[in-house]
Formats: structure tokens, C-alpha cells, sequence
């Protein structure tokens, strides 16, 4: 096995320098994500590193394509989605939660538990089902507020618009 420098793309494919990424988890001894092979790139993969992130309770803020995934130093892990502004939680006080997210090759299945407003420096997060506000005082607003409009210039709006497929639509194309 050949060394790697901190400085060097993280082997596990994340487009991340090896420092901002999988070395902080080995540094902790935490269990290291797997390599996807083919370049494939995997969501839950992803939320895991964000729940080793929370569990050393670093602030950490990552893109995924259209997925924006951050720590806060109070072991809070969240899952944003830029086109329709979702929201679910990954991690809270240093635990990992149960994932809402169900992936193969072709889809990326997420149960959506709340909406997300950047007001200002604040996150505000509304809950789906109960309609309950709660703001996130210590995420890392300015990184998030960053990468939504990295992904707003890196993709076309119409592009953005067929993200999502409605439950009727997917009935539809069987």
C-alpha cells in the first residue's frame, strides 16, 4: 500500500483533498468508506463520512451533485437538496440516525422529513409532517449559502427542474 499525501485527491473518490476528507476519520480511528469502484458515486457513502464528521463533532460542509451534506460542532449531521429546498437529519449530538435513503444504480430514493430556508446567517428547518420551525444557529451558513450557488451555476435551471420524479410520473414510465 502506497502512502498519500494530504494534499492529494482522498482515494475514496470524493473529489476532496485526502486532509478534508477520509484523514481526519483515520486520525480518529473511526471506520474508513468504502471505495466505490467505477467512479460510482454513492449518497449514503457520503452521509457517512458526515456522520463520522458530527461524531468527532467537526464542522464539516460537502457537495454531492445536487446535495449539499454538513457536521456543526454540536454533532449535528443534515442532508439538503438544492432544487427542492429538503432537509433530513443524518446526525444529532454525536449519534448517527437512521437513514432515509434507498439507492441502486439508477435512483436515489429519499424520505424528505423537512424544508430548508437560508435567512440571512441562519438555517431555518420546517418539519413536514407537524409544520414545526426549528433554526440551526450553529451550521455553517456562509459554506452552505456558498456551495447552493456553486450548484446553481454549475447546473442549468431546466436540468435541475427534472431532478425529481413525482410519484405519478414514476407510475407511469412502468
Amino acid at each position: 500500500m502506497t502512502a498519500i499525501s494530504r494534499n492529494q485527491p482522498c482515494p475514496c473518490r470524493s473529489g476532496q483533498k485526502y486532509k478534508h476528507c477520509c484523514l481526519p476519520l483515520r486520525e480518529a480511528g473511526l471506520p474508513q468508506p468504502k471505495v466505490r469502484s467505477n467512479q460510482q458515486v454513492s449518497l449514503l457513502a457520503e452521509v457517512e463520512k458526515v456522520q463520522q464528521t458530527a461524531m468527532l463533532r467537526r464542522e464539516s460542509c460537502r457537495e454531492l451533485g445536487v446535495f449539499v451534506l454538513f457536521s456543526t460542532q454540536d454533532g449535528d449531521a443534515w442532508v439538503l437538496e438544492t432544487t427542492e429546498r429538503d432537509a433530513f437529519q443524518a446526525g444529532a449530538a454525536g449519534l448517527p440516525l437512521p437513514l432515509p435513503v434507498h439507492e441502486n444504480r439508477e435512483v436515489i430514493e429519499v424520505d424528505w422529513s423537512h424544508s430548508f430556508a437560508l435567512c440571512g446567517r441562519r438555517l431555518r428547518l420546517t418539519e413536514h409532517e407537524s409544520g414545526a420551525e426549528t433554526e440551526l444557529r450553529r451550521a455553517p451558513t456562509m459554506q452552505i449559502s456558498a456551495a447552493l450557488r456553486r450548484i446553481k451555476k454549475q447546473y442549468p435551471a431546466e436540468l435541475l427542474r427534472q431532478v425529481h420524479l413525482r410519484p405519478d410520473a414514476a407510475q407511469s414510465a412502468d
